[in-house]
Formats: structure tokens, C-alpha cells, sequence
């Protein structure tokens, strides 16, 4: 092999090593997109691919007693029928967590919209004629998209970016001093991703 050869081979061997390392980082990117398409869809299967149910769930749980646990300490000096609602609540756990882990969850989580850990909490559902989102009967309606006709809801900020190698983060923030959480992908082999857990960091 002449050396001219020699060198179209190296380079392309580095454009091909250069493609593989820029698909394998945007990997996660890819994934999120996706799976925010299929849940705002509402295409289960799809969903499914891109999320891991049963970490998931115990993200969640484990999340929202968390939740709970700190609204019931700082309301021990308070308002004890506030208190009780909040008792109630932990109490009602495992409904909420099996409401959040559906597509409807995932949209919900995906567009800014976070458990709250409310008595009967579900997330909102998107209205299939209009795509207008919707509160499920028997729970409170989902913060209006627009407050008032003068003062518009600004949607979430978001950030996102790898917190190592295996783990990306989604970071959603609707202004200052509002209540932030983070939406976490894991990696499964090199280029396939999937939601495993929520952090919710109400405070």
C-alpha cells in the first residue's frame, strides 16, 4: 500500500472515530427528544422504549415521601389541618407515583409540570382535539399558561448536560425562587438512553 494510500485510510478511520464519538455524545439529546415527542404523543410503545418503569417508580416514591416528609416538619408549628393534608398525602403515595409513571407522567414531568405530592395529585392530560393540556377530574387543574391577558406564564427554564459519562440531567426551573427539579436519563449500552428518575428539589 503506497503511502498516499496509507493516509486516505487513516483519515478515514479518524472521520469515522470523530462521527462515532459525536453520536455517541449526543446520544442522550437524541434520546430526549424522542421520548418528549412520543409522551406528548402519548404513543406508549414508543415511551416505553426510552423509559425505565420500575426505576422510575422508585424514583418517585422515594421523591415524594421525601417531599412529604419536609412539608409535614415545617408545618408541625403551623397549621395542623395543613399538617394533616400533608399526612394525607404521604398516605396516598403510591396512587400518585402509579399516575406519574404512565406516558401521561412523563409528558407531564417532560413539560415542566412535576408531582407536587398533593392528596390525589394526576397529572394533566393533553385534550386529544385540541391539544390544550387538561386537569383530570376530582384534582386541581394544572397552572394556566397564561395568568392573566396581560402577564403570560413564561414556560420552564431547562438546562441540560451530562453529569458523568452514564448520567444526564434535564434541569426545569419557571423563574426565581420557584420550585426546581431535574428529569434523569442513564445510559444503556452506548447510544440507547432512558429516564430512570426525578428529582424534585421543592424547598
Amino acid at each position: 500500500m503506497s503511502r498516499t494510500s496509507k493516509s486516505v485510510v487513516i483519515a478515514l478511520l479518524l472521520v469515522v472515530v470523530v462521527a462515532i464519538l459525536g453520536v455517541i455524545y449526543a446520544s442522550p439529546y437524541i434520546a430526549l427528544d424522542r421520548l418528549k415527542r412520543a409522551a406528548d404523543a402519548r404513543d406508549a410503545q414508543t415511551v416505553n422504549q426510552y423509559v425505565d418503569f420500575p426505576l422510575l417508580r422508585g424514583s418517585l416514591k422515594d421523591q415524594v415521601g421525601q417531599l412529604l416528609t419536609r412539608r409535614i416538619d415545617i408545618q408541625k408549628s403551623g397549621n395542623p389541618l395543613a399538617m394533616i393534608g400533608a399526612m394525607i398525602g404521604a398516605a396516598l403515595i403510591g396512587p400518585l407515583v402509579d399516575s406519574y409513571a404512565t406516558p401521561d407522567g412523563v409528558a407531564a414531568i417532560l413539560n415542566g409540570i412535576p408531582p407536587k405530592g398533593d392528596p390525589g395529585e394526576k397529572p394533566p392530560v393533553q385534550s386529544e382535539s385540541s391539544g390544550a393540556v387538561v386537569a383530570v377530574p376530582g384534582t386541581a387543574p394544572p397552572a394556566p399558561a397564561v395568568a392573566s391577558p396581560s402577564a403570560p406564564k413564561p414556560p420552564p427554564q431547562t438546562t441540560a448536560g451530562y453529569r458523568s459519562f452514564d448520567t444526564f440531567a434535564v434541569n426545569y426551573q419557571h423563574g426565581a425562587g420557584d420550585a426546581r427539579y431535574s428529569a434523569i436519563l442513564r445510559r444503556y449500552g452506548l447510544f440507547s438512553w432512558k429516564l430512570v428518575a426525578v428529582e424534585l428539589n421543592n424547598e
